[in-house]
């Protein structure tokens, strides 16, 4: 089951997805004010298992320490470590940050991670920052992309750390997934790597 919950000061997504039979699962990307989150994760009676983020911004990590009370552990490409320690770029828009707790769990590319019977797959996707990760969940057919891939877009990559060369990489990579993969991107609706294909200028570009 995945719950879409738009947070934050950008309504950067957050994704709640968790087995429906053993109700294990994480929280991705929490961006702000999580009560909404964790009314949903009370309400269906979830054990949130890891909080992972697909990178280090500000607005896709604002949540961190607001989750402190589900003794989850965290999780976030090493390369992003630093990024999200340094308050996720916040300042750099003048935006409150409340900081993260430290990471536990160094996402890293080809990693497993298994919550019930559901597997999540790591793939590191560097170019919108050097720690960015897209996690592929095979069963449910889901790809969720951070700020790598959008409906429509790509992520920027003229903030700190952004390289445009290794994103046109990053996305070739996601072009070895299967067509019908449904893509739950940081911001926006969701889509599937079928569409992006026909009308996505950027993974156009990247075939």
């Amino acid at each position: 089951m995945i719950i879409t919950l738009p947070l934050g000061v950008l309504q950067a997504n957050c994704y709640l997805l968790y087995d429906e039979e053993t109700l294990s699962g994480v929280v991705i990307d929490p961006g702000g004010d999580t009560a909404s989150l964790e009314r949903e994760i009370d309400a269906r009676g979830v054990a949130v298992q890891a909080i992972l983020n697909t990178h280090g911004h500000f607005d896709h990590v604002g949540g961190n320490a607001h989750l402190a009370r589900l003794d989850a552990p965290l999780g976030i490409h090493p390369a992003d470590r630093a990024l999200l320690e340094a308050g996720g770029g916040a300042a750099w828009f003048d935006v409150a940050y409340e900081p993260s707790p430290s990471p536990a769990i160094a996402l890293t590319d080809g990693q497993t991670l298994a919550f019930g019977s559901l597997r999540l797959e790591v793939i590191h996707t560097p170019g919108h920052t050097p720690g960015s990760v897209c996690l592929h969940v095979p069963r449910e057919g889901a790809l969720f992309t951070g700020d790598t891939l959008f409906a429509g877009s790509v992520g920027r990559t003229d903030l700190p750390g952004g390289d445009a060369r290794a994103l046109t990489a990053s996305l070739k990579r996601l072009l070895a997934l299967s067509e019908d993969t449904v893509i739950y991107p940081g911001h926006g609706p969701a889509s599937t790597l079928q569409k992006e294909l026909r009308v996505n200028p950027w993974l156009k570009r990247s075939g």
